[in-house]
């Protein structure tokens, strides 16, 4: 047998605790066949997880950024330490969904109508200045390959298979580029862009 063994579908009452224990030890080292069952076997658990709490665009970035932290943070992987794995699991993603609504509840979409609209009551020296962040953020600090993905995604609120289709991408890259452009965008309008 070559790699460490796969996770057991149903991690309750596993006789094999010799093989429960060699998977734990490499999913906690981050063994890359053993992390990519955990997004095989787990990934529509997750999806229907997160899909209770949130809907579109926001559910597959929620969804990508669950696994993508499960890879890239050995500290999450060591806070399982046995047991339920689809359990543990569904907490970890429902967490993320719960931090992802809260964190942006308060954000209202961008959208171009909002300078035409007249009914909108936004001043018009307000949405200049919104406008003129953008494009600065756009200029100074988005690569210019991201781009055509901040357009699609966060300008046109295009759902990320709109944009991905569009802009001839996976999902999975337009999904990481998105998740990279909100950081970015994120932490140029809290570090006083302005």
């Amino acid at each position: 047998m070559t790699g460490p063994p796969n996770p057991p579908r149903a991690r309750s009452g596993c006789a094999d605790h010799g093989t429960e224990s060699a998977w734990l030890e490499a999913f906690h080292r981050g063994d890359r066949d053993t992390l990519a069952g955990c997004y095989r076997d787990h990934f529509e658990a997750v999806e229907r997880t997160i899909g209770s709490l949130l809907t579109g665009a926001d559910r597959e970035t929620v969804i990508h950024d669950v696994f993508s932290r499960l890879i890239a943070r050995e500290e999450l992987r060591r806070s399982f330490q046995g047991g339920a794995f689809p359990a543990w699991l569904a907490t970890v993603a429902r967490n993320a969904a719960i931090d992802f609504r809260r964190r942006y509840s308060r954000e209202v979409p961008f959208s171009t109508d909002t300078f035409q609209d007249a009914s909108v009551d936004v001043r018009w020296e307000e949405a200049t200045h919104a406008r003129l962040l953008l494009e600065r953020f756009q200029k100074e600090v988005l690569p210019r390959k991201w781009s055509s993905v901040f357009d699609r995604c966060f300008i046109q609120q295009m759902s990320q298979r709109e944009a991905a289709r569009a802009l001839g991408l996976r999902r999975t890259t337009l999904a990481y580029r998105e998740v990279r452009i909100r950081r970015a965008l994120r932490r140029f309008l809290l570090d006083g862009a302005s």
